[in-house]
């Protein structure tokens, strides 16, 4: 390699790392690995004989979804010991750009490895399954039944009702206002007959180790923070989307950052999803 090699690939990588970080994040739920990986994948690109390599950025999806499928391996067996529920690390945008939503990658979460990688570079991203099959080592059938098993955990999932954009804030700041206010009569009007509360605490900070089922659980766990929060101020950083669901950041009393995310069904809030790990909030900071 000569001098200016390492500059070369710098140049070749830059702009394919956006893409590279949207395949590893979506793979792995967590910011923190997937810059982990893709900086994996830079090194190794700077170590390869880059004048025969004729596609770079098919080269480096397929790079990063094995780097991927090798980090899975040992997250799955993290996750068997994480306390409470886990959910991915935040990632909060001014619009609703993502077309891997919360919801989604939970379910993506109880798929094999396999099932994961085909589903998201195919029906997410858009590859024809030869290419599919090139970036996991498997043959195109295979990469097929992989995608089609997934695509049947998708559906029996509660489906996404898209939720205009401006009408998606308003409810986040509504919900902002009446949980922190102890208003229950707001609060109730705002939920689903089914709403569910999921927060992760990772053990770090306080937070319910199993999801809270129902409007009448939930309203009195809400009843119960807002107790708290009389003499715990909460202080609202910003409202935006998180995961591509409308939503707000906030500073908690403790001076930690914590994110809630709402998915919205006909106008009402049916799941929440409370970020309260420290470890999965620093990139926000």
């Amino acid at each position: 390699m000569t001098e200016a090699a390492p500059e070369d690939a710098a140049a070749g990588f830059g702009p394919l790392r956006p893409k590279l970080m949207r395949v590893a994040y979506r793979m792995l739920g967590s910011v923190t690995d997937a810059e982990d990986v893709v900086q994996e994948a830079f090194i190794r690109w700077m170590g390869t004989d880059r004048s025969l390599v004729r596609e770079p950025e098919a080269f480096l999806r397929r790079t990063v979804t094995r780097l991927c499928l090798d980090q899975l391996k040992s997250a799955r067996r993290q996750r068997e010991t994480y306390i409470g529920p886990w959910l991915p690390e935040p990632v909060v945008e001014e619009d609703d750009l993502e077309d891997v939503t919360l919801p989604l990658m939970l379910v993506l979460e109880r798929l094999s490895p396999l099932e994961r990688a085909a589903f998201l570079l195919h029906d997410v991203f858009g590859l024809e399954f030869e290419e599919v099959a090139t970036a996991i080592e498997r043959d195109a059938a295979a990469c097929r039944q992989l995608a089609a098993r997934a695509r049947a955990h998708v559906r029996q999932a509660r489906p996404r009702f898209k939720v205009e954009k401006q009408r998606g804030l308003e409810i986040a700041e509504a919900f902002f206002a009446a949980s922190r206010s102890g208003n229950m009569q707001a609060l109730g009007a705002l939920l689903t007959a089914d709403v569910s509360s999921h927060a992760d605490g990772g053990g770090k900070r306080p937070a319910a180790l199993a999801p809270v089922l129902g409007f009448d659980a939930v309203m009195k766990q809400y009843a119960q923070v807002a107790a708290w929060l009389r003499d715990n101020r909460s202080t609202l950083v910003r409202v935006g989307f998180i995961n591509g669901l409308p939503g707000f950041v906030t500073r908690e009393a403790d001076g930690e950052l914590q994110t809630t995310a709402l998915d919205i069904e006909d106008g009402k809030i049916a799941a929440i999803y409370v970020m309260r790990n420290p470890d999965k909030l620093r990139h926000l900071h």
